[in-house]
């Protein structure tokens, strides 16, 4: 088994996870949980293949995924009161997780010919947009949108696989350096708790 697809499985698995944990917060029935984990996990990348009208879509073409979220909904339940001293574990297989499916994401993008900077987009609906699905269906503001270095990370990681792949940098050490730079990002901006600018003030009222 190749090892770009265990990471993706691992980050699968961290997904459904905190789609179950935000289920079981939200005091949702089992059937509501098991919808939520499955959107976080591979919401992103339905959403995705049907924008660039791709079959057949991510989970259909391999039911591994499903397995596996079924899998961390059971695990979910019997110990969620054990996750929390999981939490540096599911951390890092998430965040290896959204660095995979940016670049699986950008990569199927120019595998349709899409422009390099849509692919990179898609790269990025790939990782973060399951998220987004969860926050909208348990009626929060998307994490993304609110506080931290999420999506721009895998913009960054993005951006470096273009850069690296026009220098004919050789396919599998390209993946593994821009797979890092959004994992290093992402690291970094939660150690450090940094954010980017918000717009606070209206610069229009000052020359009023």
């Amino acid at each position: 088994m190749e090892l770009i697809y265990v990471l993706d499985i691992l980050g699968t698995f961290a997904f459904a996870i905190s789609g179950a944990l935000v289920a079981l917060d939200k005091k949702l029935d089992i059937f509501g949980v098991i919808i939520i984990a499955f959107v976080t996990a591979v919401g992103g990348g339905m959403l995705r293949d049907i924008l660039i009208d791709a079959h057949p879509i991510n989970w259909i073409g391999d039911l591994n995924y499903l397995y596996i979220i079924f899998s961390a909904v059971i695990f979910t339940f019997l110990f969620k009161s054990k996750i929390a001293y999981l939490s540096k574990t599911l951390f890092l297989f998430d965040t290896i997780g959204i660095g995979v499916f940016t670049l699986l994401g950008l990569q199927k993008g120019l595998s349709y010919d899409l422009h390099p900077l849509v692919s990179v987009i898609m790269g990025m609906i790939s990782a973060v947009f399951g998220g987004v699905l969860r926050d909208v269906l348990t009626n929060r503001v998307p994490l993304i949108f609110e506080k931290e270095i999420y999506a721009s990370a895998c913009l960054a990681g993005g951006v470096m696989y273009l850069t690296l792949n026009y220098f004919s940098v050789e396919e599998n050490i390209n993946f593994i350096i821009s797979a890092s730079v959004v994992v290093i990002i992402r690291v970094v901006a939660v150690k450090f708790s940094l954010e980017l600018p918000k717009i606070k003030v209206d610069l229009f009222k000052k020359f009023e």
